[in-house]
């Protein structure tokens, strides 16, 4: 049977930093409607979110809930994102489909940072957004003093919707300023009361201050403002839902999940004013009937899924799509979506969220289409960069065939995940949005594949450079009965400047070492470059060919080819080498009371300071650059959201190499020296 999409159908995505209680507020969304029963004490009778074992074990979402719930015969599926970080790329490709997202913030005022890079990407989606505070029985203080720690942190105004009533220190209900209504929280729907004389003052206050927020962006509702007339509460709703929708607006509810306090009120306004899935549709680039993929996961025995919404039409099970590189696939089974549990279904209505089976080559943030003509998003998906990496491989070698397949499939249900391999370290490199991040994959690879993983640090791609010029001879010779194998070279080597990498030329004259066998002693010497007697590669120098001699019968190309490689080897023990390593340019972006923390743990890991100065278009944050050696960069991540709350972020790029020597150069190349495979 299909979906009950009665009357309108609603996504709405639940954003916000970690433990503000957005799985909670899911939870109580769900209990509140009916959609979960309740248990004799009146808590939910099952838990729907942060089913996975992973998600357990940290006390935090790491993955995308979903659910549905009906209200007033309008249907609501509620796309639950993790607040860390770490986990961004689970959010990227889900959130774009949306109508609208719910920013769910702590009551505390010092953590409103928290919630910028959550607003601040919203508002480069241009998806339109309401705030709901959190945990108001924990309050303290004023709702205006909240209000203005919060408003920085969004560029859109945020308009309050309501203020507190308080019995003592303890928040007991709310006014609502667009219905001009008092009510006290009671478990199920809240209790409507004449608005107590003593706040109809500041009732009053905090209404004109929303009206006056709103005529910003209405030129005739000022005006009434201004000659002192009472616009119509119709007035009044329209501007609050089209400023809303077109994100003029961010308006602000509070309550406590936990409690149900503010959730009627919360849902009764999202029945009204969260925007119809058109327009999602449209913001997509959505030109006909498909569905949008927010996810994709293998589970269990269905195999492969693809976790989408529907727009422009209704799907049904074996429909023909269109992937967006015009490949052709039929849905393989439709499911409803409830937690960790689905349900078959024959057809999904517009607005839908559903599970889509046997579309095996679908990918997050990809359009299926039902016109039978690919779709492209309107613009493409925000690219993440790695931040932290491990090297790994299996235990057993015998099952290096199946983590490459695994490793497949975690990097088709996760974008953010990334592997390399490393041909100079002979190392397969996962990286992702942090330490979290990777861990979680490799937890996973365990747990869902079986696969037992040993992991270490990446390698540093070390090189060493000659410390002075020199002149070297050598001569290969070689006698074994029948041809030999001569060749006689000299080569001069001298020092080049940083970045110029390796220089051959030739300076013979005569023929005394013929024209086709040069580029074999150029062979030969790349070859001794390959590792110095450091254990590195050698770079930044300049080696010509001067003389040589060659024997009638025994020269050869490989002859020539050995002599370039002894000349070159013998040249570095004279010239001695330098071990180089390589130094970044790092861009780190951090919250301004974090940032002197920051710095200094940046140099710490012997980092250089470039400069500090506001990052742009962010109020309360700096922009630091730094020069980073490389080796230094691998727990930075970790180190600098213990700093900053979570939030601080970097992008690194090399920049040059630069000598290292003492205690740090001599761990390295005794590391250089170790059998592969050793720790």
């Amino acid at each position: 049977m299909p979906i009950q999409s009665r009357g309108s159908v609603r996504a709405l995505a639940l954003v916000g930093p970690t433990n503000a209680g957005k799985t909670t507020l899911m939870e109580s969304l769900l209990l509140t409607t009916g959609a979960v029963g309740r248990r004799p004490d009146g808590g939910a009778a099952e838990k729907v979110g942060d089913a996975s074992p992973e998600a357990k074990a940290r006390g935090h979402s790491v993955e995308l809930n979903l659910a549905s719930f009906d209200y007033l015969d309008d249907h609501y599926t509620v796309v639950d994102c993790p607040g860390s970080l770490e986990f961004c790329t689970e959010v990227d490709a889900a959130v774009p489909a949306v109508d609208l997202a719910i920013v769910v913030a702590d009551a505390d005022p010092a953590k409103a940072t928290l919630l910028q890079p959550t607003l601040r990407e919203l508002e480069r989606l241009g998806i339109p957004r309401a705030l709901f505070i959190n945990k108001m029985d924990q309050a303290r203080g004023s709702l205006q003093e909240l209000l203005d720690a919060l408003a920085p942190v969004s560029t859109a105004p945020l308009v309050a919707r309501q203020i507190p009533t308080f019995q003592g220190e303890k928040v007991t209900g709310f006014i609502d300023l667009a219905l001009e209504r008092a009510f006290v929280y009671r478990p199920g729907e809240p209790q409507q009361i004449e608005i107590p004389e003593e706040l109809k003052g500041e009732e009053a206050d905090a209404r004109f201050h929303m009206l006056e927020q709103i005529a910003d962006f209405d030129d005739e509702l000022l005006e009434q403002l201004l000659s002192d007339l009472t616009p119509s509460r119709d007035a009044v709703f329209a501007d609050l839902v089209r400023e809303m929708n077109e994100g003029l607006i961010v308006p602000v509810f509070f309550g406590s999940a936990i409690n149900g306090f503010g959730v009627e009120r919360l849902l009764k306004a999202l029945r009204h004013e969260t925007p119809a899935p058109e327009r999602a549709a449209e913001r997509l680039g959505l030109d006909g009937p498909g569905a949008y993929v927010l996810k994709t996961a293998y589970v269990g025995q269905s195999g492969k899924l693809a976790f989408a919404r529907v727009f422009g039409g209704k799907l049904d099970d074996s429909a023909d799509l269109t992937l967006p590189n015009e490949e052709r696939a039929r849905v393989g089974g439709l499911f409803a979506v409830q937690g960790p549990n689905i349900k078959k279904i024959a057809q999904a209505g517009v607005g839908d969220i559903v599970a889509i089976g046997k579309v095996e080559h679908a990918a997050s943030g990809q359009i299926l289409s039902v016109t039978g003509q690919p779709q492209q998003l309107r613009s493409a998906m925000r690219a993440r960069r790695p931040l932290f990496a491990v090297a790994l491989a299996a235990k057993n070698r015998q099952d290096d065939v199946k983590l490459s397949g695994a490793l497949s499939k975690l990097i088709e249900e996760d974008p953010g995940l990334s592997i390399t391999h490393d041909q100079e370290g002979r190392q397969m490199l996962l990286a992702g949005q942090g330490e979290g991040h990777v861990r979680l994959a490799v937890e996973r690879l365990k747990r869902r594949f079986g696969v037992e993983i040993d992991t270490s640090q990446p390698k540093t791609p070390y090189r060493e450079t000659i410390a002075k010029g020199a002149t070297q001879r050598s001569r290969h010779k070689k006698q074994s009965g029948g041809h030999g194998q001569f060749a006689d070279v000299t080569i001069e080597v001298r020092p080049l400047p940083r970045g110029s990498g390796f220089v051959f030329q030739s300076r013979i004259v005569g023929g005394v070492v013929p024209k086709q066998w040069v580029p074999a002693v150029e062979q030969g010497v790349r070859d001794g470059l390959e590792k110095g007697p450091l254990g590195f590669p050698v770079t930044d120098l300049e080696v010509t060919l001067t003389d040589g001699q060659t024997h009638a019968v025994d020269s050869s190309e490989m002859a020539f080819r050995v002599a370039g490689r002894m000349a070159i080897e013998e040249a570095m023990g004279v010239t001695g080498t330098i071990l180089l390593e390589p130094i970044e340019k790092l861009t780190v972006y951090s919250p301004s009371p974090a940032a002197s923390h920051v710095t200094s743990a940046l140099t710490a890991r012997r980092g250089q300071i470039l400069g500090l100065a506001p990052r742009e278009d962010w109020k309360g944050w700096e922009r630091i650059d730094a020069y980073l050696p490389q080796s230094e960069r691998q727990h930075l991540i970790n180190e600098l959201r213990g700093l900053t709350q979570g939030l601080g972020a970097f992008e690194a790029d090399f920049d040059h190499m630069s000598e290292l020597t003492g205690r740090l150069a001599e761990e390295a190349t005794n590391a250089a020296k170790q059998p592969a495979g050793a720790h």
